[in-house]
């Protein structure tokens, strides 16, 4: 999950690298070599097309809220709108960063009390509460929109920098500051959302080279330490407090299961929610005795239980991020004894979850 600040333009931010290549994986004794070989797509740029629609996946609760307040401004589109959620928080209303900001949008306290809406109309302006943070993070962003409208280049990447590293930092550099957190959080908002239109046609399952692709991008991250809510469409993050026996990524840049999977199929032109349980919905459903490599495999007694996900290599292995003190891995997928199901990852389409 990522936790971004933007309080202050003397914040330097600190980004991890987008990663490409291919690589060879030999998958441990008594297992099947599996060696893939593929071209990773490159990450969008800083000037993409957006898309005036929302057609990026959205938990079904937000869907109404982030289409309403994506039309607040120009600038503003329910894709980009969406591509920020998710990047923020993963669509998690009780987010809190170990800096302090909150919500599904993670405000800053003073942040909130100069910008937040009352959206709903109950009559208070509650961070936690999406349909108060939804709204305001959309009027935030118009607001940026004006402070950095004469700055050159890309308006919508001059807003997005604006609103990680604040609108005097845009300004005093002239458009994203060199700052490679910045950097690569317009970035990939940005790519997140544009996939609406790139990678196939929506509801579709991906392709064998899609598939090794995205396992590609996974085993590049080999030996990244396991980091509880780390890792995003960018590559490895620092992650949250706590997971439920009290393991903390605050301190740790890198992955959880569902932060690898995410960053992995990011590559292809899919954008899958953040959490395991999410991930199973936004998929479709297999059985595991046709499962190809490059489909998920989920752990849990129930899909709303699903507290695992890896992605399968072949010869009974998947890749993965098991567990706090753990690293990006290779393991077989009877290592859980809860294995609830397999699925396919779709193209971004207007599926809901």
């Amino acid at each position: 999950m990522t936790v971004l600040t933007r309080e202050n333009t003397e914040n330097s931010r600190k980004g991890e690298t987008l990663r490409s290549g291919t690589a060879a994986v030999a998958i441990g004794a008594g297992a099947t070599v599996l060696v893939i070989g593929a071209a990773l797509l490159q990450a969008a740029g800083d000037n993409p097309a957006l898309n005036a629609a929302l057609s990026l996946s959205v938990p079904a609760e937000y869907k109404e809220a982030i289409e309403d307040a994506g039309n607040t401004c120009p600038e503003v589109t329910p894709n980009l709108l969406a591509a920020l959620l998710t990047q923020e928080s993963g669509f998690d209303p009780t987010a809190r960063s170990p800096v302090g900001a909150q919500g599904i949008a993670q405000f800053m306290p003073s942040t909130w009390e100069k910008y937040g809406i009352d959206g709903n109309g109950d009559g208070k302006r509650d961070v936690k509460d999406p349909e108060d943070a939804i709204p305001s993070s959309a009027k935030y962003l118009c607001t940026l929109a004006k402070d950095v409208k004469n700055v050159p280049g890309d308006k919508q990447a001059n807003m997005l920098a604006a609103y990680n590293a604040g609108p005097q930092a845009v300004i005093d550099a002239g458009g994203v500051p060199n700052f490679s957190e910045t950097q690569n959080y317009v970035r990939s908002i940005s790519a997140l959302a544009n996939q609406g239109s790139k990678g196939g046609k929506p509801g579709t399952t991906v392709t064998a080279q899609q598939a090794a692709t995205a396992v590609n991008a996974a085993q590049a991250m080999l030996g990244k330490p396991y980091s509880w809510g780390g890792g995003n469409a960018s590559g490895p993050s620092t992650g949250i407090c706590c997971s439920p026996r009290g393991f903390s990524g605050a301190d740790i840049a890198g992955f959880d299961c569902s932060g690898l999977t995410l960053y992995a199929y990011a590559k292809v032109g899919i954008i899958l929610p953040r959490t395991a349980a999410a991930q199973y919905a936004a998929s479709k459903p297999i059985d595991p005795d046709d499962m190809q490599i490059g489909d998920l495999v989920f752990y849990g007694k129930s899909a709303s239980g699903i507290h695992h996900v890896g992605i399968y290599v072949g010869g009974g292995y998947m890749l993965d991020a098991p567990k706090p003190g753990s690293k990006v891995g290779f393991h077989p997928i009877d290592s859980m004894s809860d294995l609830f199901g397999a699925a396919r990852p779709i193209h971004t389409s207007t599926k809901e979850i």
